[in-house]
């Protein structure tokens, strides 16, 4: 028997850049689909209402994926793709499967001989160590860093030292209200002469990305703005 394919779409970063960053290509194959895999179904209407593909959302089939989705949970929501239809998956924002639960849905794919195809779109973290100037050769994603201060200060001086043994760009994110203590965090314990980028608001109009050696970073306001941001370091 036939089996459909599992599509991971990107979604945009920032609100209303949809025009600018998503490409032709999901454009195209958005319309033979008719299936979703989501974080947040009303999200993912609104995103795909956005793009002006479908001539009725409602007419579209919008399941739960999420961290807690389960084994026995994918077979069911892949039963279009064992009768041969495709389906898609929708990352709240950004590339499905990166730092995004819909890894999950594509590990079962492999399991079960499902071909994924993933198509071109913007990824945060991507853009930011593009942008930043640190070593795009070895780095590492290590999502969110512990939240306890001094729990989050031994994390950061615990990668530094891996920077500094593999010359590792390590790249993490925050939840946008603790922007500011992160900042502070990382100027108070990594080393003066490593290289710190921040990127904030990636793809959106105060899209702003700066580079400079930690003690550089003291001397100015570290006031960040609560939008989405990616943070990199590399020692030097």
């Amino acid at each position: 028997m036939n089996k459909g394919k599992l599509y991971l779409i990107p979604n945009v970063i920032a609100e209303g850049t949809q025009q600018l960053v998503i490409t032709p290509q999901v454009y195209a194959i958005l319309p033979t689909i008719q299936h979703f895999l989501v974080e947040d179904i009303r999200n993912a209407r609104r995103y795909l209402g956005n793009l002006k593909i479908y001539q009725s959302i409602e007419s579209l089939d919008f399941q739960l994926l999420n961290k807690d989705t389960g084994t026995e949970s994918l077979t069911r929501l892949f039963a279009p793709v064992f009768k041969g239809i495709n389906i898609g998956i929708i990352s709240e924002a950004g590339v499905p499967g990166v730092a995004d639960p819909g890894s999950i849905a594509v590990n079962f794919a492999h399991t079960n001989d499902i071909q994924v195809v993933p198509l071109v779109g913007p990824s945060s973290l991507l853009l930011a160590l593009m942008a930043s100037g640190l070593n795009g050769q070895q780095f590492a994603f290590h999502g969110y860093l512990p939240i306890a201060a001094k729990e989050c200060a031994k994390a950061i001086r615990n990668l530094e030292q891996e920077s500094r043994q593999k010359s590792q760009t390590q790249i993490f994110i925050e939840t946008p209200y603790r922007n500011n203590r992160l900042i502070q965090l990382l100027v108070n314990n990594l080393q003066n002469e490593t290289m710190l980028s921040i990127a904030l608001d990636l793809t959106g109009p105060e899209e702003k990305i700066k580079t400079l050696p930690v003690k550089q970073w003291k001397t100015r306001d570290l006031q960040l703005p609560k939008t989405p941001a990616v943070f990199l370091f590399l020692y030097i």
